[in-house]
């Protein structure tokens, strides 16, 4: 990493719990490219003074985590299609003071189901109802899938998440048949490290046991509890540390007008997954 100077582009992360997952996936790249950049991730007290901050000190980029994807959209000054069409904004881009929101979040969850040939024909459960599920909504209706019920205990968040793609909504997830799907997906922060639920499983064994493909979008830890189950159980599974990679790459790209190589980037992942 460059000795810290006054001609250094710096870019941030704003998350209720930031990781260094990020960090490390842009610095390294940073170093590896020979740029005069550096990253930095921080926990916002007021978000609003923060985005402030982004405009007044040009801060090239900023990534946005839970619970600010929403939120942050009245403190930008245009929405790309990517942020707009879902009403969700996980990356912000400084041209001279003027803020473009995007969503980077939406293309992970795409290439990953293609990646994995998740079949469109798929009964899937996802459960949550914030950004990232707005994002991981829209792509699983672009990608053709129609049998998907939102799980959300908030009524209104969930039928409008639900309602938007033409999906079903229940309260929660029920027993029996109800619980069963041959995708599962949290989009919860069940399961995340530092969290109150960080040792609960986010789906119950029995829909894990009937899933084809288990799903979790949380990156901290890599290997959540649901994950774990998953794999304990011989399912297919797709992690939030795959979803994270994609969606830093693409912000990366945004901030800096670079895209790394294939290898540049596996060597990224191997430095995050190292700490």
């Amino acid at each position: 990493m460059p000795i810290l100077n006054k001609d250094m582009t710096l870019c941030i992360s704003l998350s209720a719990r930031p990781s260094n997952n990020g960090t490390r996936f842009h610095n390294y790249l940073y170093d590896q490219l020979g740029l005069n950049w550096i990253y930095k991730a921080f926990a916002p007290t007021d978000l609003a003074q923060a985005i402030a901050g982004v405009r007044g000190l040009g801060i090239r980029g900023c990534a946005v985590s839970m619970p600010y994807k929403e939120d942050v959209i009245a403190l930008v000054d245009v929405m790309d299609p990517s942020a707009k069409a879902i009403d969700s904004v996980n990356t912000i881009v400084n041209d001279a003071g003027r803020l473009t929101a995007y969503n980077t979040d939406y293309t992970a969850i795409e290439q990953l189901l293609e990646r994995n040939a998740v079949p469109a024909g798929f009964c899937v459960l996802l459960k949550g109802a914030g950004g990232m599920a707005k994002a991981t909504a829209a792509a699983l209706r672009d990608a053709g899938f129609k049998d998907v019920t939102i799980i959300a205990r908030n009524e209104a968040a969930g039928r409008a998440l639900a309602d938007l793609y033409g999906f079903a909504w229940r309260a929660d997830l029920g027993t029996g048949p109800d619980a069963a799907a041959d995708m599962i997906i949290n989009v919860t922060p069940v399961g995340m490290a530092g969290g109150p639920d960080a040792e609960s499983l986010s789906f119950p064994a029995e829909a894990v046991e009937a899933a084809k493909v288990v799903f979790d979008v949380v990156a901290l830890p890599p290997e959540t509890p649901l994950i774990k189950a998953a794999r304990a159980a011989g399912k297919k599974v797709i992690t939030g540390a795959e979803v994270a990679t994609i969606q830093a790459l693409e912000q990366f790209v945004l901030y800096t007008g670079i895209r790394p190589t294939d290898q540049q980037v596996r060597d990224a992942e191997a430095f995050v997954r190292a700490q």
